[in-house]
């Protein structure tokens, strides 16, 4: 796992939109996983402005978002195809029919999830999956104790992320779905390059045991430690418990220039 470190959440997600870019101008028809939140949002319009101001160009592109609430219409306020759809399909010259965010209204939840994976795996796997991370480690909505294997599911969300959550849905605990569909740790695992995004102090801790920890389900994102490909770009609060945090900056800084691709 490569840790880079910058200053803010605003530079460390221009360095993860260079990756992004970097791969859609060697592969223009590269599949792109996608993650929602708060957290991707600065990526995002780091990606609307290359479209915009240097032709970074998505009309090749395919994606597949992690996770949607089960029981949210794709038009709700607080849906994860909403969300996509406004802060980035609509901003950019992406296809819409090669955007794919899971059906939280499907009448048959398992078939759903199997066709989506039948989905990932017609369109070749993915080739970089944006993933942000959980106070409480979830990566997706693979909650602590999710198996290593898993693939796209029904999940039932725990307190804490419904509590982290709850800020979406005007504080009230009580709107926000308890389910959802969501890609399984081992679907995540299959994607050619994981790219993680963490800012902040209260993601501190989750970091530094999916870094430093042991790899353990009570920690999913740790099993990032056995990605072939996995960056994981953070600011400086969010590494302030890495214990190994100058051996981070020193291998970081002495990479040759043909691998500053962030």
């Amino acid at each position: 796992m490569e840790v880079i470190i910058k200053q803010d959440a605003l530079s460390g997600s221009r360095a993860a939109a260079r990756v992004v870019a970097r791969l859609v101008h060697e592969k223009p028809n590269a599949v792109l996983g996608l993650a929602t939140g708060s957290t991707p949002l600065l990526l995002y319009k780091e990606l609307i402005r290359m479209h915009n101001e240097e032709g970074l160009d998505f009309s090749r592109v395919t994606t597949f978002n992690l996770d949607e609430y089960i029981g949210l219409p794709a038009d709700h306020e607080q849906s994860y195809r909403r969300f996509m759809n406004e802060n980035l399909f609509n901003l950019i010259n992406i296809k819409m029919e090669n955007t794919h965010v899971p059906d939280g209204m499907a009448d048959d939840v398992p078939a759903a999830c199997a066709a989506y994976e039948q989905a990932i795996a017609d369109a070749g796997g993915i080739d970089l999956q944006v993933l942000g991370i959980g106070s409480d480690g979830h990566v997706g909505f693979n909650e602590p104790t999710s198996s290593f294997t898993s693939r796209t599911r029904i999940k039932t969300l725990t307190r804490q992320t419904v509590s982290d959550n709850a800020r979406f849905f005007g504080g009230d605990e009580s709107k926000v779905p308890h389910h959802c569909i969501t890609m399984g740790i081992g679907t995540i695992m299959e994607a050619r390059m994981n790219l993680m995004l963490a800012f902040g102090e209260n993601k501190a801790l989750a970091v530094a045991s999916t870094v430093e920890g042991p790899v353990a389900s009570i920690m999913p994102a740790s099993i990032l430690q056995h990605h072939p490909a996995a960056k994981l770009f953070i600011d400086e609060e969010a590494a302030s418990e890495l214990k190994l945090i100058s051996y981070y900056r020193w291998v970081y800084d002495g990479k040759p220039d043909w691998q500053h691709d962030a």
